[in-house]
């Protein structure tokens, strides 16, 4: 057999091997794209096995609470403006694993009172993440009422609920 005869057959046998590859490798992308959770402002991201079960949220200590160290409800402040945020009661704790009696803080602007028990705080403008467990941030506003929401969540980034959530309104001057 000469060695143009077996040109079409390494041609053949390379596409089809590139195009298995392909697909694999697109199901592979796919399959990390929808497992993946963005879970900070610091870009931490976790993989979330679909083929596990996920771990109940776990119980609120008796107890437990969040609140606005340096705010008041009513309070008038300036933008660029500092949030210290507390908790008591329940470990504060950076996001990426599910620990008992332990979470992280979201501050919900202009987005409630809370989130219900068990819902992921989405990321986005009004729901700020801190899952590496920071207590203060700075937070510029526009002009006018706010209401500034401390809502509590495990390492998934799962609400508490309002049982740890505190909301305060404040008017930026």
């Amino acid at each position: 057999m000469r060695k143009i005869d077996l040109i079409p057959f390494l041609i053949l046998g390379l596409v089809a091997c590139n195009d298995s590859a392909n697909t694999e490798g697109t199901k592979a992308d796919t399959a990390a794209t929808v497992t993946t959770v963005d879970t900070t402002a610091s870009e931490h991201h976790h993989m979330v096995d679909s083929a596990t079960a996920v771990t109940p949220l776990p119980t609120i200590p008796d107890g437990a609470k969040v609140f606005f160290v340096n705010l008041k409800n009513g309070q008038k402040i300036k933008s660029p403006f500092k949030v210290q945020m507390g908790v008591s009661g329940i470990a504060l704790d950076s996001a990426g694993i599910i620990r008992p009696a332990s979470g992280h803080h979201h501050l919900l602007i202009d987005a409630g009172d809370s989130l219900t028990a068990g819902t992921v705080v989405p990321k986005d403008s009004t729901h700020l993440h801190f899952g590496n467990a920071q207590k203060e941030a700075e937070v510029k506003l526009t002009p006018g009422e706010h209401k500034l929401t401390l809502q509590y969540a495990d390492g998934i980034h799962r609400s508490y609920g309002g049982k740890l959530a505190k909301s305060v309104t404040v008017t930026v001057q």
